[in-house]
C-alpha cells in the first residue's frame, strides 16, 4: 500500500485547500429575511462544484457566474473538488444574491482572502461574468435583520447602498468588483464605509403614485367629498356612473391628499418593494403613499401574492396606500373574492409546506364601475340599451359580502358640457389634504398608541367608545337598517364612516347629519 503524501511539503496553495471558508449571508421569505451561513470546502479530488443546502435553480445556476467572475477578475479558479452548503439546510434559497459570498468563499478556501471564518460581515450581491456586482433584492430587509443581529457590517452592491443606509447603526460597504468586494471583507476596517445620510420620508426620497391635483376635476362634488371621507378614515370606496365620468381621474388622484408616510410605515412599503425587486438602482426610501391599478386579466395570485416561494402581490405592494380596480365586475370572481380577507384583516398569510409567509396588505380599496353594461343607465344624454336581466347579471359579479365590505357607494354621474367648459378649477389636493390632516390628528389623539390607526380599523370595544350616537342619531340608524337591510357588518360601517365625517367636522360626537351622510352611501343600487 502506497504511503500517505506530505502535505507539509506541498506547496501554500495545496495546504489552503484542506481549510473550511464560512462567510454570513441571508435570503428573504416574505418579508423578512433569514440569516444563511455559507460553508465553502475546497479539497483534492476530481474537479466538481457541488452546492447543497435547498438551493433553487437560481442558485445553482451561481456555479457558472462565479467561475466565469473569479478568473475575469484575475484570480485563479481552483481545480479541485469544491462543496459549498448553505446552512441551515432546511429553508430553501432562492436568487442571485449568493453569488458574492460563495465567490468569496472560494477565495477564502483558496488563500487568495485572509481571514477564512468571516463572521462579522453580511455578505450579498450577484455577479456578472466579468466580475461586476448587480443589484440584489431584498437589501432593506436584510439589513434590518442584520442590525437585529448583531451585524456591525454590511457588504453590498453599490446600488443597493442608498436603500441599506436608511438602517442605522450599520457599517455599510458597497462594491462594485468583485476585487473591491475581496478587499472590503478582507480589511474592512480599512475601508471607508459609504457616507450617505438616512432619508427622512417628509424631506426626500423616492415616490410613488401617477401623481396628478383634484383642481383638476370638474363637478362631481359628491365623489370628491365621498374620496376626503375614505382618504380621512381609511374607507374603501366604490365609485358608480358612465364611462368618461371622471372615476379613474379621481381615484389617481387618491393618494395625493393622503398624510405622509411615518418612518415605519416608509420602512414597511420600502421593504415591500424591495423584495419584490421594484426599486430602482439607487433609490432609497420610499416616501409617497404607492398606488396600485392592475389590469382586469390580473391572476389571484398576482393580486393576493403567492408562488412556491411566496412573493408580495398588489394588495402588499398597495400597503399603506390606494388599490384601484377599474372596471371591477369584469376582475374574475375568484380574483375578487380572496379579497375579503386582507381587507378584514389588513394582511395576507400564506403557507406553505416548510413555513408561512405573512405580508402586510393595509391599503384603501377603490373601485369603480358602470351602472349597467353599455355604461349608461340612468344618463340623461344616452338612452341604456341593456335589458333588466343583464343589469342584474352585471352586478351580481360583484358577490353581497364582498359589497359588503366597501364602506361608500358612491354614483358618479356624466358631467354636464357647461361644467366642463367652465375654465374655474376645482378645490385642489392641497386644500382637502389640510382636512383630511386634521381629522387624522384627532384620530391619533384618540386612539393614541393603539393598534386602531385610523377609524375604518376600529373593532369591539374601541369602536363602542368613540361612536356613540345620541337618541336621534340611534333613531336614525334603527330606521335605516331597516330599510337598507343592513347586515352586521354594515352597521358598524356606518357608524365608523360617520366617526370619520364628524372628525372632519371638528365634532367630538357624532350626531345626527353626520350619520345621514354616511347612511347615504350605502344607498347607491
Amino acid at each position: 500500500m502506497a504511503d500517505w503524501p506530505d502535505f507539509s511539503a506541498a506547496p501554500p496553495f495545496a495546504q489552503a485547500v484542506r481549510v473550511l471558508a464560512t462567510l454570513r449571508s441571508a435570503t428573504v421569505f416574505g418579508v423578512e429575511a433569514c440569516a444563511v451561513q455559507v460553508e465553502v470546502d475546497v479539497s483534492f479530488g476530481l474537479p466538481g462544484f457541488t452546492m447543497v443546502g435547498l438551493p433553487d435553480a437560481s442558485v445553482r445556476e451561481s456555479r457558472d457566474r462565479v467561475r466565469s467572475a473569479i478568473r475575469n477578475s484575475g484570480f485563479e479558479f481552483p481545480p479541485h473538488r469544491i462543496t459549498v452548503n448553505l446552512a441551515p439546510a432546511d429553508v430553501r434559497k432562492a436568487g442571485a444574491a449568493f453569488d458574492l459570498p460563495i465567490a468569496l468563499g472560494i477565495l477564502a478556501a483558496s488563500g487568495i482572502l485572509q481571514r477564512r471564518q468571516i463572521d462579522d460581515v453580511v455578505v450579498v450581491g450577484e455577479l456578472s461574468l466579468d466580475g461586476a456586482i448587480q443589484p440584489a433584492r431584498g437589501v432593506l430587509p436584510i439589513a434590518l435583520a442584520a442590525r437585529r443581529a448583531g451585524q456591525p457590517t454590511l457588504v453590498l452592491p453599490a446600488a443597493n447602498a442608498s436603500e441599506a443606509a436608511i438602517v442605522g447603526d450599520l457599517r455599510i460597504l458597497p462594491v462594485g468588483l468583485l476585487t473591491d468586494a475581496v478587499q472590503a471583507v478582507d480589511a474592512p476596517d480599512r475601508v471607508a464605509p459609504a457616507a450617505l445620510p438616512a432619508v427622512r420620508p417628509e424631506s426626500s426620497g423616492w415616490a410613488l403614485g401617477p401623481g396628478g391635483d383634484f383642481a383638476d376635476v370638474r363637478g362631481q362634488v359628491a365623489a370628491r367629498r365621498a374620496l376626503e371621507v375614505a382618504a380621512a378614515g381609511g374607507h374603501n370606496v366604490l365609485l358608480v356612473g358612465p364611462p368618461g365620468s371622471g372615476k379613474t381621474m379621481m381615484a389617481s388622484r387618491l393618494a395625493g391628499v393622503l398624510p405622509p408616510l411615518s418612518l415605519d410605515e416608509a420602512l414597511e412599503v420600502t421593504s415591500i418593494h424591495s423584495v419584490a425587486g421594484l426599486l430602482p438602482p439607487g433609490a432609497g426610501l420610499v416616501t409617497g403613499r404607492p398606488f396600485r391599478a392592475p389590469h382586469h386579466t390580473i391572476s389571484d395570485a398576482a393580486l393576493i401574492g403567492g408562488g412556491t416561494l411566496p412573493r408580495p402581490g398588489e394588495v402588499s405592494l398597495a400597503h399603506h396606500g390606494v388599490l384601484f380596480l377599474d372596471e371591477m365586475p369584469e376582475f374574475d370572481r375568484r380574483v375578487l373574492e380572496v379579497l375579503r380577507q386582507p381587507l378584514e384583516d389588513g394582511r395576507v398569510t400564506i403557507a406553505r409546506v416548510a413555513r408561512r409567509a405573512v405580508f402586510p396588505a393595509r391599503f384603501t380599496l377603490v373601485a369603480a364601475m358602470n351602472p349597467c353594461p353599455c355604461g349608461y343607465l340612468g344618463d340623461r344624454q344616452r338612452a341604456c340599451r341593456c335589458t333588466p336581466l343583464q343589469v342584474a347579471k352585471y352586478r351580481s359579479r360583484i358577490s353581497g359580502p364582498l359589497r359588503d365590505r366597501l364602506d361608500l357607494v358612491v354614483e358618479v354621474p356624466a358631467v354636464p358640457p357647461p361644467t366642463l367648459m367652465d375654465g374655474a378649477p376645482g378645490e385642489s389636493s392641497a386644500a382637502i389634504r389640510t382636512r383630511v390632516l386634521d381629522a387624522r390628528q384627532r384620530q391619533l389623539r384618540r386612539f393614541g398608541d393603539s393598534e386602531p390607526s385610523v377609524n375604518a380599523q376600529l373593532r369591539g370595544r374601541p369602536m363602542r367608545q368613540a361612536c356613540r350616537l345620541d337618541p336621534a342619531g340611534q333613531r336614525l340608524l334603527e330606521a335605516a337598517t331597516e330599510r337598507l337591510h343592513l347586515s352586521a357588518r354594515a352597521y358598524d360601517r356606518v357608524l365608523r364612516v360617520a366617526r370619520t365625517i364628524a372628525d372632519l367636522a371638528g365634532a367630538e360626537t357624532i350626531e345626527a347629519p353626520h350619520l345621514a351622510e354616511a347612511v347615504q352611501y350605502r344607498e347607491v343600487e
